[in-house]
């Protein structure tokens, strides 16, 4: 009898990796959900019998190197890597501290890269599968998410090279781009503008507050109204399963972003700047 597949899944604690986890157990496979806590652990494998937590924080080499020490123990064979945890951050570029840009990129860019690395001496060759969770951002940077942007633009670039550098090995590689996703990732957004909307100071750029004010009573307006995460949990679970997945998946309204961000700089610039209502 052959032993069950399984998908390691990072940041599952909630949203997107949350959802994908019990979407994979739910289809029969093995879902290693990546999580912090006890809490979220004992929870999450109250969802489903296939849903294995195991303690993961992919900024740290040690925790990335004993969860894939509990996946090789487990029995399960491992044929996927979802590179799904993610944090935000709001403000101008001119005041976001350098050491929360640094955790931004180390958690989104860097991180991302090296659950798979490590994962991927384990997936088969041919047949494995690597994800990573980016969004339509990573095409677009708009004026006070631009740290975030550049996150997701480094992320499809890591996306690109590692598909091609794998192609030969029968090893597939899709990046998930979607739009707003109704995830706590966009609440602790908030909280993270209103912070940086009081930290401005008396000697910030007068244009700073007003943009960011209206920057977040749109987030506000929007919560609730994302992608649903299970949406996105459905396209994951076809770049893991599908004899031919795709390179890219864009999600929704993410489309018509992709447009905008292909029209010319001037024409591009006018349109965010009316949408955004800036001067």
């Amino acid at each position: 009898m052959s032993s069950a597949r399984g998908v390691v899944v990072s940041g599952a604690s909630t949203g997107i990796g949350e959802a994908t986890a019990v979407l994979l157990a739910r289809s029969g496979y093995v879902a290693f959900a990546g999580v912090r806590n006890a809490d979220d652990a004992a929870r999450l494998r109250a969802e489903h019998a296939n849903v294995r937590p195991v303690f993961l924080e992919v900024t740290d080499e040690a925790s990335i190197a004993q969860a894939m020490r509990e996946i090789a123990s487990s029995g399960a064979e491992l044929f996927g890597v979802v590179s799904n945890a993610g944090i935000a951050r709001g403000g101008p570029l001119e005041h976001i501290p350098i050491p929360a840009l640094r955790k931004l990129l180390d958690v989104n860019v860097v991180g991302a890269l090296a659950l798979a690395q490590a994962a991927l001496p384990r997936l088969p060759s041919p047949g494995g599968r690597v994800v990573f969770v980016g969004s339509i951002a990573g095409r677009l940077a708009m004026p006070y998410n631009a740290a975030y942007s550049a996150s997701k633009f480094a992320l499809r670039a890591i996306a690109d090279g590692l598909r091609l550098e794998l192609g030969p090995a029968g090893i597939a590689v899709s990046l998930i781009e979607a739009p707003s996703v109704d995830t706590p990732i966009w609440r602790k957004g908030v909280e993270s503008r209103e912070r940086v909307t009081a930290a401005l100071g008396e000697g910030a750029r007068p244009h700073y507050r007003p943009a960011l004010e209206n920057l977040l009573r749109f987030v506000q307006s929007q919560q609730g109204a994302g992608m649903p995460a299970e949406r996105v949990a459905h396209a994951i679970l076809h770049a893991l399963t599908a004899p031919r997945p795709k390179a890219r998946y864009v999600l929704g309204s993410a489309h018509g972003l992709n447009v905008l961000a292909l029209l010319p700089l001037r024409l591009r610039d006018r349109i965010v700047r009316a949408t955004q209502r800036l001067s």
